[in-house]
């Protein structure tokens, strides 16, 4: 059928091609507020999300393109799609399991980033639509790919409830050790995407985090744990992203502004809490994060080019905020850091939710 019938605009034949012999497809998730989400299998990229301001006015709130060969092609090549084997960074690409040494591709300056060049971003997943608002993605990521080792089996599961809450939900079982950082990179612009999207120096941001990891000058962490309180780190208290962005700061001009983790409060390992919440005030809509995951990078869109998006749509620098719930950056070679291992007969869990809503 014809997909024409959907707030976004976007039509599912403009998603459809083949891939390695895999079929790319536009999926649509919709609740019974009227809100909708659009993904494709192609990385498992979320292309739109059609909520409203506090005016009723819908808008897409994440940056993603209107047909698959922008996609494939982008100069953002994560651009809100899923991240695997290992989110984030690992310090030239090499890292230690069982003795042995193990080298992955080395795709930012000197170190190895989001699982590689053709990571799972890169990936046609395969796809099943249970109903109106679940999506279930499955990928085999073979032994040896792109330097990992073991076989990984990956289902990720997307969830739209009628209460805005976009949740994924991660699964991974291994048939020999290995590490794995399970993410997903939305770019999340809360004013709605334009041409051009406006700058998130005015959004209101608060973290659930009394502690975040310093970075050196490629953006590995430095392995200290820095308390945020006198810092351009603090969103204890809500504050807009704009008033520290630029500080005189070494953490700040290592990371271009902010893209660092944060170690989030966590009263036990593993629950399902509060992360991040933002307010964008001209609309009034809001993001909160809740997530199982340690951490959050939280990356300020810092090398942003201004390229073209959905509909015409641009993104420049800074138009876009993500929050990618993981493990921590480089975890494999810093023992003391959440452990990212995982072992034939375990399975690897992760749960994210994205709600939406706004302040009058």
């Amino acid at each position: 059928m014809m997909e024409t019938e959907n707030l976004s605009g976007l039509r599912r034949e403009n998603f459809q091609t083949t891939i390695n012999g895999k079929q790319t497809d536009l999926y649509f998730l919709r609740n019974n507020a009227g809100s909708e989400v659009a993904i494709t299998n192609y990385g498992g990229a979320i292309v739109a999300i059609m909520v409203p301001d506090r005016d009723g006015k819908y808008a897409n709130v994440i940056q993603g393109y209107d047909n698959i060969q922008d996609a494939i092609n982008s100069s953002e090549p994560y651009l809100s799609t899923l991240i695997g084997r290992f989110g984030n960074r690992i310090c030239r690409g090499k890292f230690q399991l069982k003795g042995k040494e193990y080298q992955l591709a080395i795709n930012d300056g000197p170190n190895a980033l989001h699982g590689g060049p053709k990571g799972f971003h890169a990936r046609v997943w395969d796809a099943m639509q249970m109903n109106d608002n679940t999506l279930v993605l499955n990928l085999i990521s073979a032994y040896g790919e792109e330097g990992y080792t073991g076989e990984v089996k990956v289902t990720v599961v997307y969830t739209f409830t009628n209460e805005n809450e976009l949740v994924i939900e991660y699964m991974a079982t291994t048939n020999k050790k290995t590490i794995i950082n399970l993410t997903n990179h939305g770019f999340f612009s809360l004013a709605g995407i334009a041409d051009p999207t406006p700058t998130i120096e005015d959004l209101e941001c608060e973290i659930n985090a009394d502690f975040y990891l310093p970075i050196d000058e490629t953006s590995i962490p430095t392995g200290e744990i820095r308390f945020v309180e006198g810092t351009p780190f603090d969103f204890r208290k809500s504050k807009t992203f704009g008033q520290d962005i630029d500080a005189d700061n070494e953490q700040i001009r290592n990371g271009s502004g902010y893209d660092h983790c944060y170690v989030l409060n966590k009263r036990e390992e593993g629950e399902l809490s509060f992360a991040a919440r933002i307010h964008e005030p001209k609309s009034g809509r809001t993001m909160d994060v809740f997530t199982t995951e340690p951490g959050v990078q939280v990356y300020t869109d810092n090398f942003g080019s201004g390229f073209k998006g959905q509909h015409g749509a641009t993104f420049p620098r800074r138009s876009a905020v993500c929050f990618e719930a993981q493990h921590f950056p480089d975890s494999p070679n810093r023992p003391y850091f959440p452990s990212v291992v995982l072992k034939p007969g375990q399975q690897y869990k992760q749960k994210t939710i994205y709600k939406f809503g706004v302040q009058k």
